[in-house]
């Protein structure tokens, strides 16, 4: 598995071609919730007066989503922003702040962040939420932060994620637990939850 990264850590990662050209930085996310994969990304200008680009980037001209940059292999790939921004949500439009409700209707909590995976896929993998109390009771009136599985299908109704019953049962404390929630490896996460 590769390296799992929370979506917004991704904004003003650098966009660079295979020839070592900065083309731009990442400004937000795009993806398909439902479907579970990053659609793309919009892009802003590598300097602070530059401006937005009129373009963005399509995830089917990624290269490979790293640690340090998205990875292209020339700027070819690169799309209208117009015409990717018709059809598609960013994140922030359309995810974060979304209730989280499993299939019984058991809320979780409330969206921060979406969790993918680096590589090749742009695969959603989980999301990281302020758990309701119910759910998970945190200190004092601060929410619990926790990470929760993708697990498989998810429904989007309005501004609700609807999970299946598996995701309340695996949670994980950290970014490295829910790598192994994922990874399927025994690791530090916490197990089920009330």
């Amino acid at each position: 598995m590769n390296e799992l990264m929370a979506a917004r850590s991704l904004t003003t990662r650098p966009v660079v071609t295979l020839g070592g050209d900065a083309v731009a930085l990442v400004k937000d996310t795009v993806c398909d919730a439902v479907a579970g994969r990053i659609t793309g990304f919009t892009l802003s200008g590598r300097r602070l007066l530059s401006g937005p680009p009129k373009e963005s980037l399509p995830w089917s001209a990624v290269y490979a989503l790293g640690h340090d940059a998205v990875m292209i292999r020339d700027r070819r790939g690169l799309v209208s922003a117009a015409a990717m921004m018709a059809h598609q949500r960013t994140l922030r439009a359309r995810v974060l702040g979304a209730r989280v409700l499993t299939e019984s209707g058991t809320e979780i909590g409330t969206v921060l962040d979406v969790v993918v995976e680096g590589g090749t896929d742009g695969r959603i993998v989980g999301f990281r939420v302020a758990a309701s109390t119910r759910f998970a009771p945190g200190p004092g009136r601060r929410h619990r932060r926790v990470y929760v599985p993708r697990c498989g299908t998810v429904t989007v109704s309005g501004r609700s994620l609807v999970l299946p019953e598996d995701a309340a049962r695996r949670v994980a404390d950290d970014l490295p637990g829910l790598t192994a929630l994922v990874g399927g490896v025994p690791g530090p996460w916490k197990g089920s939850l009330p």
